[in-house]
């Protein structure tokens, strides 16, 4: 499972499985809390989605210390899909618009807090 994120600058991938062609190599990413050694490699990636669409990243991050796989935004746009987000008293919820015009619709991660 990944988690579609705009504030990420390449897709983040904490599993090897994911990975056709890997090369290691320690890097530091910048985060909200600053500098941290969290890369542990980076290659070509190949994902799965729901329905059987496959999203190949050409550079994909590799690292163990993230907390979820994070799809880059880019990444989405460069296989050829829309990606908007959208707010319907929920927290925000992803619409895929692909190139042979399927619909993904994902839902949220958490539950609607009562008002």
């Amino acid at each position: 499972m990944c988690l579609a994120n705009s504030a990420t600058t390449h897709t983040i991938l904490k599993d090897k499985k994911y990975f056709s062609h890997l090369k290691m190599s320690n890097a530091h990413v910048n985060t909200i809390s600053g500098s941290s050694k969290l890369i542990e490699g980076s290659g070509r990636a190949i994902i799965l989605l729901p329905k059987g669409t496959k999203f190949i990243i050409d550079d994909a991050l590799y690292s163990t210390k993230s907390q979820r796989n994070l799809l880059n935004f880019k990444d989405i746009r460069l296989n050829g899909y829309h990606i908007e987000t959208m707010n319907e008293k929920m927290p925000s919820w992803i619409y895929y618009d692909a190139k042979n015009h399927r619909e993904f619709n994902w839902t949220p991660i958490k539950e609607p807090k009562d008002s």
